[in-house]
């Protein structure tokens, strides 16, 4: 089920929120903890029920593993670090090889015929919904569990805190540590109509992002890479800058809705998105773009590798090797390999220039990270190789520059040097509102309050309630269809 579907809005979460407070009401907290089990599994099951038993067994599994784990030190044969190790290394092998098997089978598959030029068939499997994120949100658990950090015996909670809809499909990744206590609050079991207007506020403002500007600007990138080959320089540069506007607003806008879901049941979800196009840095950049997928490989990749502990040429190495994995785990692809290898090397070379103490104007450095993100942001949404190749020398300005046809009146000098006249946007189905809308979103991402600020600074009023009413009624205007995340495919 989509948060941008009319079935999500107007009967699954006003329905999830009212029954879940109601049996709240009269005491029923284990009822109301199994209800919204029940509920966010229908929410997954809404997509394809055949796949809800590979999660619940998924569920089971590490629960077991997790409380074999957590209870290890007075459990007989768990008792020797050895053993717990052992079981730990096992449990995470496990996740990552249902994983690895789901989503890059193919992938292993295609690369062995081109290499070896043979002929194994390929699966065609179809990836689960959200599988990237309850693995990677189990592993994270395992490993706090074997700590000794967290501890849960309750098989109901668990599969709680794993299935929990707001997160279920696109994050954030979470912590059992800053989930269960909030469940388990009796303050959080009350309805709280302060965190009602504040998640409705959040997330109507995510629903208008994602409906009303990240599909708008989908319109153009899509037309634009599917046209990469003969594009010309204004709009390569259109269709790249609106792609990265529509993954902007759209993981921005769901990561809004999700938090804004989760508050209405008074449970705070972690800030996975702070205004990320104003960083001035790729390490900044990382630090504010799903915050908590970087969090995940810095404390559960990074740091187990080493982190900069051993030396410069160590800590560049496992920056590398950070980046690779974590382009790789973004999809079975060589552009996402490329995408992650390129954002190593970029914060390998940030790091050594932050060594040797050089330091460039701020407004330069905003300027060339913006621009890096948006170069890379072409091998994240090409579909394959040829494209990216394709689409960067279209920004490059190899296929010729198209001006406005009424330019060539002043202009009609620069005919003989490659330079026509016409329709600029032509291959991207642009139009007057292209352009305007770039710098409107643009504008909207670099100098306008984020969500987070706005939550924080909410005053309920006459004012609220007006701007929250246009926001939904401007996204249910501009819907025309209901489309997908672009973080559901990862």
């Amino acid at each position: 089920m989509l948060f941008n579907s009319l079935a999500f809005i107007f009967l699954f979460l006003p329905v999830t929120v009212a029954v879940y407070f109601a049996l709240n009401r009269h005491r029923l907290t284990v009822a109301a903890k199994a209800w919204l089990v029940a509920a966010s599994l229908f929410f997954y099951s809404y997509w394809d029920v055949a796949y809800l038993p590979l999660m619940l067994t998924s569920i089971l599994f590490n629960f077991a593993v997790g409380a074999a784990l957590s209870g290890g030190l007075a459990a007989g044969r768990l008792n020797s670090a050895a053993a717990r190790k052992l079981v730990l290394t096992f449990a995470i092998a496990a996740n990552l090889g249902l994983l690895g098997f789901f989503k890059y089978a193919d992938f292993f598959l295609g690369n062995v015929n081109v290499a070896l030029g043979a002929d194994f068939a390929l699966l065609h499997i179809v990836l689960p919904l959200g599988i990237s994120f309850f693995t990677f949100t189990q592993i994270a658990y395992l490993v706090d569990a074997h700590a000794g950090t967290v501890k849960e015996n309750d098989y109901l909670n668990y599969s709680l805190f794993v299935t929990f809809f707001p997160h279920l499909l696109a994050g954030p990744i979470l912590h059992h540590r800053e989930m269960m206590p909030q469940f388990d609050s009796l303050r959080a079991k009350a309805l709280n109509y302060k965190n009602l207007s504040v998640g409705l506020y959040l997330f109507f403002i995510g629903f208008f992002k994602k409906v009303a500007l990240a599909d708008t600007f989908a319109t153009w990138a899509n037309a634009g890479f599917g046209a990469a080959h003969s594009l010309t320089l204004i709009e390569a540069w259109t269709a790249s800058l609106s792609y990265t506007l529509q993954l902007y607003f759209d993981f921005s806008g769901y990561t809004d809705m999700a938090l804004g879901a989760a508050l209405m049941l008074n449970i705070r979800l972690p800030i996975n998105f702070n205004s990320p196009y104003r960083a001035s840095s790729i390490q900044d950049f990382w630090r504010r773009w799903h915050i908590t997928l970087s969090r995940f490989l810095r404390d559960y990749l990074y740091i187990p590798l080493g982190g900069n502990r051993s030396g410069s040429l160590r800590t560049y190495g496992n920056l590398m090797a950070t980046f690779v994995l974590g382009g790789l785990w973004h999809g079975p692809a060589w552009t996402f390999v490329a995408w992650g290898t390129l954002h190593g090397a970029a914060l390998v070379a940030h790091r050594m220039w932050s060594q040797m103490g050089l330091r460039m104007h701020r407004v330069l450095a905003w300027f060339v990270t913006f621009n890096f993100i948006n170069l890379t942001w072409v091998f994240f949404r090409a579909k394959n190789w040829d494209q990216a190749v394709d689409m960067l020398q279209a920004m490059a300005g190899m296929n010729g520059v198209v001006l406005p046809e009424w330019l060539g009146r002043f202009l009609y000098a620069l005919a003989p040097h490659g330079v026509r006249f016409g329709h600029p946007l032509a291959q991207i189905n642009g139009d007057l509102t292209t352009l305007p809308m770039i710098a409107a979103g643009l504008g909207l991402a670099l100098f306008a309050a984020n969500s987070n600020a706005l939550a924080h600074s909410f005053k309920p009023g006459r004012r609220t309630l007006v701007f929250t009413i246009a926001l939904a009624i401007g996204g249910f205007m501009a819907m025309t269809s209901v489309t997908e995340f672009l973080y559901y495919n990862f």
